[in-house]
């Protein structure tokens, strides 16, 4: 992936500021279940709320060369996702607002409880914030089969920012309201659409801002397309459980969130990534 001179200053790195923390008890198996439900997803307070917490201390320290050559990454993607989505909102006649990206290690605080590093990547909507643990992405490849390269982060964060887009456009209010309505198999097939909605985001930010910047390289793609696939529900559970079950699904297929970002890479018209009319017929 090329990279650009632009960096955005919204941008916290808490990684190495030490303090304390807290932890979700309740096991690995609670750890392992918050990963897969929560990674590449919204709200983490269900979990939060369900479990035991004990606080952990960490030590003040200074970040690598490596780490501080990732902040420089994230910031440049963060600026990345922000001209990108202004252009589109103000072709559209709506007002931007750019998120806030969190880097930390372990734990930090957020507007939607404790965050911790078992749950991957998330969104928060109350504080209109990505929190995200770089260190997740070593268990995306381990454990569930990616092929992670600077452009696994650039999917992933560009998922994230497309929650932070259905934010400003109302759809996450709207999908909370329809959710609490119908019968939790309803609310899976919502949840679904709703994330396939954010793929097809991260695809249409990927075209747009390669058409500005020329930042995708060969292979690119492809490690988008490996790390949609990899936290497909399908794989999930084959990994998890050894079968699947496709009415508890919340996130989509690997088929469908390879489908729905292609679907936003290759028209980057917002106006196509009405996921939930075609899937909830």
């Amino acid at each position: 992936m090329k990279w650009t001179n632009d960096r955005s200053d919204n941008v916290d790195d808490r990684r190495g500021s030490g303090g304390g923390g807290m932890l979700v008890g309740g096991g690995l198996g609670t750890i392992i279940i918050a990963a897969i439900v929560f990674f590449l997803g919204g709200d983490p307070s269900a979990i939060l709320q369900n479990s035991n917490s004990a606080p952990q201390q960490t030590e003040q320290r200074q970040l690598t060369k490596e780490e501080l050559n990732i902040r420089e990454f994230v910031r440049m993607l963060t600026k990345e996702n922000e001209q990108t989505w202004d252009k589109v909102f103000q072709e559209n006649g709506i007002q931007f607002r750019p998120a806030k990206v969190v880097l930390f290690e372990s734990t930090t605080d957020s507007g939607c409880g404790t965050a911790q590093s078992e749950m991957g990547p998330f969104y928060c909507p109350s504080d209109h914030t990505i929190y995200m643990d770089m260190s997740f992405f070593n268990e995306l490849q381990q454990k569930f089969g990616a092929k992670v390269g600077q452009f696994t982060v650039a999917y992933v964060l560009g998922h994230e920012y497309g929650h932070h887009i259905q934010n400003l456009l109302g759809t996450l209010d709207k999908v909370h309201q329809l959710s609490q309505r119908g019968s939790e198999t309803q609310a899976n097939r919502i949840s679904v659409a709703n994330e396939l909605q954010a793929d097809f985001y991260a695809g249409l930010w990927a075209k747009q801002t390669d058409n500005r910047e020329k930042i995708i390289e060969p292979g690119d793609i492809q490690e988008a397309m490996s790390a949609a696939a990899a936290v497909g529900d399908d794989n999930i559970q084959k990994r998890g459980q050894g079968y699947v079950n496709q009415e508890s699904f919340t996130h989509g297929s690997s088929a469908q969130r390879e489908e729905w970002f292609m679907r936003g890479y290759n028209t980057g018209d917002i106006r196509q990534g009405d996921t939930f009319s075609a899937l909830l017929k």
